[in-house]
């Protein structure tokens, strides 16, 4: 079902290959800026001019804050593309105006990072893309413990030089922080690594991302950032590990109330603990106003546009979970997650030629996506049996491959080949336990809905959170005539 984060935003495809498939996609033109006519701004990659691929982390995580300083400096004015995006052009040589076109920006800031142990050097510009007129640069010097302060200048300097280009004179004050003592900013270095691994989205980078979340957490137990990297790893290794999702859950509840503890106006606590009441708990009220709130504090937060809008799908509120999708895709307009969840909820939404069209958009950035891979189930609903399969049955290497094929073919009409799978699914649940989401789909595959009820319990016994989608998934369809799995579905919240 529609499992948040499914697989990495990053394409592995060749940046020409991307931005073609960018335009049949979205199509060749300047893409208007968001709702109240706010300005749009890219951050690119940092440069590492220092020499070391070992510093890599470094001018990515300098890149990360810089948009998280300009995003929430002025948001009602300007909006600013998210990290995903703008990682698709790190060490490529695109024309301005052609990252223009593909982000639907009006400025970008570019950068450079030097570094040794005593300083760091960076250098900054911003373009205006109309132009390419270059309407301000500096160049620091600092110590690396005044570094946060050093972004929050930048981006300062940066609004007031976009207000003005605008005709606006109003100057916006930058939050003022404190320089780090050594012991912090060895916290944050080790923040800006746990984020490094976080944003490749595998299980095993997952996996490191936590183990530097937890150093930065040692050295600074005040680092409210990195408990919230901490509860956003702890709430999708499960999936990425394929073991039953709420293994987690309570490291990734403790993890998220700690950052809020230690600041409630964190937007990305906010967001992850909406996530995790919602997937693991089944409160949707909270996870409502916990979202919102994310939102409120930083509009320009992709990632909790694009979590609510699963949410508001979830329940099936479907013209504001595309409105709130369309948000997250106009500010993070590259990402693969992003627009391969624009496709499940068009799908929920019983829109199967409009999800196929969106999915085959996706595969035609990177064709191994995995979230993609979900076009399947278009397919079948839409009884284009012959395409399903033919994207099944590239997948039998793991239960949840197995699971799909069981299922497909069940719906064919198959049933031999559906049973077959299906003990393929039971065996991997016998050497190691898989999340019983996956038998439940093998089983309404096979049309048994006893046996696909009695697994419906032991997930919601085990606070899985592909639950989540019982109300509006079409997978569910041979079940819903039964009071078992009415009942089920009031339980986990969504019987309005």
């Amino acid at each position: 079902r529609c499992l948040s984060d499914w697989s990495s935003d990053v394409c592995s495809s060749d940046l020409l290959v991307v931005a073609g498939a960018y335009f049949r996609w979205y199509g060749p033109r300047v893409r208007a800026p968001l709702a109240g006519g706010r300005t749009m701004l890219a951050v690119m990659p940092f440069e590492n001019l220092t020499g070391d691929a070992g510093q890599e982390y470094f001018s990515d995580g300098l890149t990360e804050e810089m948009i998280a300083q300009l995003g929430g400096l002025d948001p009602d004015h300007m909006g600013v593309i998210a990290r995903t995006s703008v990682m698709h052009y790190k060490h490529s040589q695109e024309p301005l105006q052609q990252i223009g076109r593909e982000l639907g920006v009006q400025y970008v800031l570019e950068g450079s990072v030097r570094r040794d142990s005593d300083e760091v050097r960076i250098a900054a510009k911003l373009i205006q893309i109309r132009d390419q007129t270059q309407l301000w640069s500096r160049q620091y010097d600092r110590q690396p413990k005044d570094l946060l302060v050093l972004q929050s200048e930048i981006a300062r300097e940066i609004c007031d030089e976009l207000q003005s280009a605008l005709g606006e004179h109003k100057t916006v004050a930058a939050v003022a922080q404190p320089s780090l003592s050594p012991q912090a900013y060895e916290a944050y270095n080790l923040y800006l690594k746990g984020q490094y691994f976080w944003n490749k989205r595998t299980s095993e980078s997952l996996r490191q991302a936590i183990d530097y979340y937890q150093q930065a957490i040692a050295k600074d137990p005040n680092d409210a950032r990195a408990y919230a990297g901490l509860a956003d790893c702890y709430a999708l290794i499960g999936i990425f590990r394929g073991a039953p999702a709420g293994k987690f859950a309570p490291q990734a509840r403790a993890a998220a109330l700690r950052a809020l503890q230690l600041d409630d106006k964190l937007p990305e606590a906010h967001t992850a603990f909406a996530l995790i009441v919602q997937n693991f708990e089944y409160d949707w009220q909270t996870s409502e106003k916990e979202f919102k709130r994310a939102i409120e504090l930083n509009p320009n937060y992709a990632t909790a546009h694009h979590w609510y809008a699963e949410h508001l799908a979830w329940r099936g509120d479907f013209d504001n979970a595309l409105r709130e999708s369309e948000q997250a895709r106009q500010l993070d307009p590259l990402s693969l997650i992003i627009a391969a969840d624009n496709g499940a909820i068009l799908y929920y939404a019983r829109q199967y030629d409009k999800a196929i069209a969106q999915f085959n958009g996706v595969h035609e950035m990177d064709p191994n996506f995995s979230r993609a891979a979900i076009i399947f189930q278009s397919y079948i609903e839409k009884g284009m049996f012959t395409e399903a399969e033919a994207f099944v049955n590239v997948r039998a290497d793991s239960a949840w491959g197995w699971s799909n094929i069981a299922y497909t073919y069940g719906r064919a009409g198959k049933r031999p080949e559906a049973e077959r799978a299906l003990q393929k699914v039971l065996e991997f649940n016998r050497r190691e336990p898989v999340d019983p989401i996956l038998i439940v789909e093998a089983y309404i595959g096979t049309g048994d809905a006893d046996q696909a009820m009695a697994w419906l319990e032991k997930a919601y016994a085990q606070r899985s959170n592909a639950l989540t989608g019982l109300k509006v998934d079409p997978v569910y369809d041979l079940l819903r005539g039964d009071v078992r799995f009415q009942n089920l579905v009031r339980r986990v919240g969504l019987g309005q």
